[in-house]
This record gives C-alpha cells, sequence and structure tokens, in this order.
C-alpha cells in the first residue's frame, strides 16, 4: 500500500495541473473563415476595377466563368481537405475532394484554347502580359498561404507535406478566381501555361516550405 501513495500524488498533482485545450472549430467552419479573407480582398478587387468587365467577358466567353466557378471550388475542396486532415484519424482520401473543381476548371480552360472568337472588347495577352497574371497569383498566393499554415499549425496534421501541398493548391485556386476580376484577357496557350506555371510553382514552394512549418518532428 506504501507503494501506491507516491503514485496517487503524482496522479492528483498532474490532474490539478492540466490546463483545458479550446476545441478547434471544425474543418467547414476553419475553411469558412479562410474564404472571408479571400471575400475581403476579392471585395477590395471588385471596388478598384468593378464587376461589369469581368461580368462582360464572361457573357462573350462562358468557358472564362466555368474556369472561374472550378478555380473557386478547387479553392473551397484543397482548404477543407487540409483542414480536414489537421484531425487525426482523418481519412486520406480527403485530399480527393478538390478533385471535381480542378476537373472543371482544367477542362474549361482548355476549351478556351479551341475557341476562335474572342470575348467583347478583350485581347490575347503575349507572354511578356500574360507574365503579370504569373506574378498575380503568386503574390496573391503568399498571404493566402501564410493564413492557412497559421490556421493549421493549431492542428496537428498528421502527413504535413500532403497538407502543405493541399494549402498551395488551395491558395493559387483562390488567387486565380480573384484574377478574374481584373483579368483582361481571353484564354490563350500563353496565358493558361502561365496561370498553370502560376499553381505549380505556388504548390511547389507550400510543399517545400509549408511542410517543414506544419511538421511537429
Amino acid at each position: 500500500m506504501s507503494d501506491s501513495h507516491p503514485h496517487k500524488v503524482l496522479i492528483d498533482r498532474l490532474g490539478t495541473e492540466l490546463v483545458p485545450v479550446r476545441r478547434l472549430p471544425s474543418p467547414w467552419q476553419r475553411t469558412a473563415g479562410w474564404l472571408l479573407a479571400v471575400a475581403a480582398i476579392g471585395a477590395l478587387l471588385l471596388m478598384h476595377y468593378g464587376m461589369h468587365p469581368m461580368l462582360r467577358r464572361w457573357d462573350g466567353a462562358p468557358d472564362l466563368a466555368w474556369a472561374a466557378l472550378g478555380a473557386l471550388i478547387t479553392a473551397i475542396g484543397a482548404a477543407w481537405a487540409a483542414f480536414a486532415l489537421g484531425v487525426p484519424g482523418r481519412d486520406v482520401r480527403w485530399v480527393l475532394l478538390p478533385l471535381p473543381g480542378a476537373l472543371l476548371w482544367i477542362g474549361a480552360s482548355g476549351l478556351g484554347c479551341l475557341r476562335t472568337w474572342l470575348a467583347p472588347g478583350t485581347s490575347i495577352a503575349s507572354l511578356h502580359e500574360a507574365t503579370h497574371c504569373l506574378v498575380f497569383i503568386v503574390s496573391f498566393s503568399i498571404p493566402l498561404s501564410a493564413l492557412l499554415i497559421m490556421l493549421l499549425r493549431r492542428a496537428y496534421p498528421l502527413r504535413p507535406m500532403v497538407t502543405a501541398i493541399l494549402v498551395g493548391l488551395a491558395s493559387a485556386a483562390a488567387s486565380a478566381t480573384l484574377l478574374n476580376i481584373c483579368h483582361e484577357y481571353d484564354a490563350a496557350a500563353t496565358d493558361l501555361l502561365t496561370h498553370a506555371a502560376a499553381v505549380a510553382l505556388v504548390v511547389a514552394a507550400n510543399a517545400m516550405m509549408g511542410g517543414r512549418l506544419l511538421s511537429r518532428g
């Protein structure tokens, strides 16, 4: 009986020193919080550029609107999957959540290259002009990725590299969605290749840096 007394004292002491842990919001709630930041950026861009030029381009080239919708769905799905994988025990198949949006995004963007007419009032971007799209996507992806990583570090992602790739995809897709507000060019090969390069660059950067930041090792 004497041996059990020190153990009981230790258990009681540990119990009194426990600090309550605030439960994290659900993945969809954290996704909604991140999307509010994206929406705030979109509102600022709309205040500056207006909505009419974007709607006019979409009216003349509906595939641009479908591509924008696909990019938005991809951003939502990738962010939600990243937050879901931050919860221990979640199925790795959450990584498939952004796939439908990505297929719509890629498919609609590819159709834009096959069209022989242009949206009213727009022009095909040269390689130099398309570079501005790359700068836009990368520049806006940096703060959006940083915010996602900051929110995810409060959780415990067991697959930090996969989660970081989803962070990159969500941020790049959200930035590509925002680009539609001020994008002056019709879909063309040079433009789409630049967009693809920007997305790949953001995803790769997050995989290298975000994976380390999310790792607890």
